[in-house]
């Protein structure tokens, strides 16, 4: 087992010293947090690059008295005078499960994607308001997120 962990901590420094002077990446992980009207909502989060603009984002978030399981197909571009900063567009669904019933959304999200040139860190912050798609309709404009994740190439 401690070989194992020791293996593990190898690669993730080898990844670091890789990821260190990219202003881009290929997959981070981390914590993803959805906050505004309502309840704060705070978990797991992982985006992957299939290429240069095209991403998917997935979030596990827990918070109000439910867990929430959401994905997003975001579409991203680079500043000209700053190429680690992108800006976003996405659209995905959300599914919200309390112990008897499930409350399922459509998240619009539009953002911005900061990959610390320095260090293997990217961060995020987006407007994405909650459309709820079932147990009636509502329109939640007041939600943000928010992406602390370490980048992985």
């Amino acid at each position: 087992m401690k070989k194992l962990i020791l293996l593990a901590v190898i690669a993730v420094v080898v990844s670091t010293t890789q990821s260190f002077a990219q202003s881009s990446y290929k997959t981070a992980l981390g914590l993803g947090i959805d906050f505004g009207d309502g309840s704060t909502l705070v978990g797991p989060s992982i985006k992957h690059f299939f290429n240069g603009n095209d991403a998917i984002q997935g979030d596990l978030l827990f918070g109000g008295d439910a867990t929430w399981i959401g994905g997003f197909y975001q579409y991203h571009q680079s500043f000209k005078e700053a190429s680690q900063l992108k800006w976003y567009l996405g659209v995905g669904p959300q599914v919200g499960i309390r112990s008897n019933t499930s409350t399922w959304y459509l998240r619009p999200a539009a953002g911005l994607d900061y990959k610390i040139t320095s260090a293997p860190l990217s961060l995020t912050f987006d407007w994405r308001p909650a459309i709820r798609l079932s147990h009636g309709s509502d329109f939640e404009p007041a939600r943000f997120g928010l992406g602390f994740r370490y980048a992985f190439n």
